[in-house]
C-alpha cells in the first residue's frame, strides 16, 4: 500500500462539510424564544425544524448505491449542492412570515438529505485514503466534525442572537426587528461559509487516490444485492447496530431541542446554549483520543464501548433525577446541569467512531459506506420517532429525559453479549505479511 499527503486535504474538505451540515441543522433549537419572536414559529415548528434531519435519511439507500457505485467526488458534490441549495433558501428575503417559514422549512430538509453522505462516507473515506494505523483516526475526524458543528450552533447562536427581554407583548418592535437582523445575519454567514465548501469540493476532491493504501482498500467489496443480504442475516451486526442506533438517536434528538427541555427548569437561552457546546467538543475531543488509542492497541474496540457506554449509563441518570427536583430533592445547580450534560456527550459522542470501526470489521467485505449507512438510518429513525412524540407532547418532557438512560442501558447489555471480530484488520495485518 501507499498513502499520500493530499490524503490530509481530502479529509478536512470532507469534515468541513460535516462540520457545515451539522451547523445548520442545529441552527434553530439553541435560539429557538428568539426564532418565536422574530418569525412566529410555534413549538411544533422549532420539533418539526429539528425533525427535518431524521426525515432527510429517507433517501439514505440511494446515497449508499451512489457512494458505491460512483465513488466519493459524485456524492459529495451532490450533497453539497444540496447544501448550498437549502441554505440559499432560509435567506430569500420574503416579508411574509408564512411564506418564510415554508422556505425555511424546505431549506432546512434539504440540508438533511445531506446528512446520509456526512456520517455514513467517514469509514469509507478512511479506508480508501488511510494506512491501517490511521483510519480510527480518520474515521474518528470525519465524523466528529458533523457533531462539532452542532456545538458551534450552541455557541454561535445564543451570542450573536439576543434573547426576548420580556414577554412576548411587551417586547419592543425595535427590539423584535433586531433579533430578526441577527437571526438573518447568522442566515447569511452560514451560506456563505457553505458555498465556499461546495467551490472547494468542486475545485479538487478527488474519488479515490492512484494507488491504495492496503490490502482492504484493494480488496473485492460485496455487491450491493449481496450486501444487504449479509447484514440482514448477521445476528452480530444486527446486535451492534441497534447498540448504537438507539441510544445516538435518542441522544440527537435530546441535544437537538436542548434549549427548549431546559426553559421549563429556568435555565436561560445562553446557558442552554453553553451547556450543549461543551457537552459536544468534550465528546469530540475524546472520541478523536480515543480513535487514536484504538489506532495504536488494536483488537479493543468492544471493550472501549463498554467503558463509554458505562459512563453515559450514568451521567444520565444523573441529569434525569436532577430534573425531577420535586421527587428526588437532587442540587438543580448550574455546575450539576453542566457537568452531567458535558459528561453525557463525552461518553456517547465519543463512541461513534469506535462503533463505525466494529461495524466495518464485523460484516467485512460489506462496503463501508453500506454498513454504516444501514446503522445510521437506524439512528435516525429511532430519532425521527421521538420527534415526532415531541411535536405533541411538548409541554412536560420528564418523559423524554427518561429515554436516555434506558437507551443507554439497553446499549450497555447489548455490547456486553456481542462477541467481536476483526476481519479487516486481519486481512492488512495477516495476509499483507
Amino acid at each position: 500500500g501507499r498513502v499520500y499527503g493530499r490524503r490530509w486535504l481530502v479529509l478536512l474538505l470532507f469534515s468541513l462539510l460535516g462540520f457545515a451540515q451539522g451547523l445548520v441543522w442545529n441552527t434553530w433549537g439553541p435560539i429557538q424564544n428568539s426564532a418565536r419572536l422574530a418569525f412566529g414559529f410555534s413549538g411544533w415548528d422549532i420539533a418539526l425544524l429539528v425533525f427535518w434531519g431524521p426525515i432527510g435519511f429517507a433517501p439514505c439507500f440511494f446515497f449508499m448505491w451512489l457512494m458505491d457505485k460512483k465513488g466519493l467526488r459524485v456524492t459529495v458534490l451532490l450533497t453539497s449542492s444540496l447544501m448550498v441549495l437549502g441554505a440559499g433558501l432560509r435567506c430569500v428575503p420574503v416579508s411574509d412570515l408564512e411564506i418564510r417559514k415554508k422556505l425555511v422549512h424546505g431549506g432546512q430538509l434539504l440540508n438533511g438529505l445531506a446528512g446520509p453522505t456526512v456520517m455514513n462516507a467517514a469509514p469509507f473515506l478512511s479506508t480508501t485514503w488511510f494506512s491501517p494505523d490511521e483510519r480510527a483516526t480518520a474515521t474518528a475526524i470525519a465524523s466528529l466534525l458533523n457533531y462539532l458543528g452542532c456545538a458551534a450552533a450552541f455557541l454561535v447562536g445564543p451570542l450573536v442572537v439576543p434573547s426576548p427581554n420580556g414577554t412576548a407583548h411587551l417586547v419592543s418592535q425595535s427590539h423584535t426587528q433586531h433579533i430578526k437582523d441577527r437571526i438573518e445575519a447568522v442566515l447569511y454567514a452560514e451560506f456563505g461559509m457553505v458555498s465556499l465548501i461546495f467551490s472547494a469540493a468542486l475545485a479538487y476532491f478527488p474519488s479515490r487516490p492512484p494507488f491504495p493504501p492496503s490490502v482492504a482498500a484493494a480488496s473485492q467489496r460485496l455487491s450491493y444485492r449481496r450486501s444487504f443480504c449479509r447484514l440482514l442475516s448477521n445476528f452480530r451486526f444486527l446486535m451492534i447496530a441497534l447498540a448504537y442506533a438507539i441510544p445516538l438517536g435518542v441522544f440527537s434528538g435530546w441535544s437537538g431541542v436542548l434549549d427548549l427541555i431546559l426553559t421549563p427548569i429556568h435555565v436561560s437561552q445562553v446557558d442552554a446554549g453553553w451547556i450543549g457546546f461543551w457537552s459536544i467538543v468534550g465528546g469530540c475531543v475524546v472520541g478523536i483520543a480515543m480513535a487514536r488509542f484504538a489506532d495504536f492497541i488494536r483488537g479493543m474496540l468492544k471493550f472501549i464501548l463498554l467503558l463509554l457506554l458505562s459512563g453515559a449509563t450514568l451521567a444520565s441518570t444523573w441529569f434525569t433525577l436532577t430534573c425531577l427536583t420535586t421527587v428526588t430533592h437532587l442540587p438543580l445547580t448550574t455546575a450539576t446541569l453542566y457537568t452531567s450534560c458535558i459528561l453525557l456527550g463525552i461518553f456517547l459522542n465519543s463512541s461513534v467512531p469506535i462503533f463505525f470501526e466494529l461495524f466495518v470489521e464485523t460484516v467485512y467485505p460489506v462496503p463501508e459506506g453500506i454498513s454504516c449507512g444501514v446503522v445510521t438510518f437506524l439512528s435516525n429513525v429511532f430519532m425521527g420517532v421521538l420527534l415526532f412524540f415531541l411535536t405533541f407532547y411538548h409541554t412536560e418532557f420528564s418523559w423524554f429525559n427518561w429515554c436516555l438512560p434506558g437507551s443507554c442501558l439497553l446499549s450497555l447489555l447489548l455490547i456486553l453479549c456481542f462477541r467481536e471480530s476483526y476481519d479487516r484488520l486481519y486481512l492488512d495485518v495477516v495476509v499483507s505479511v
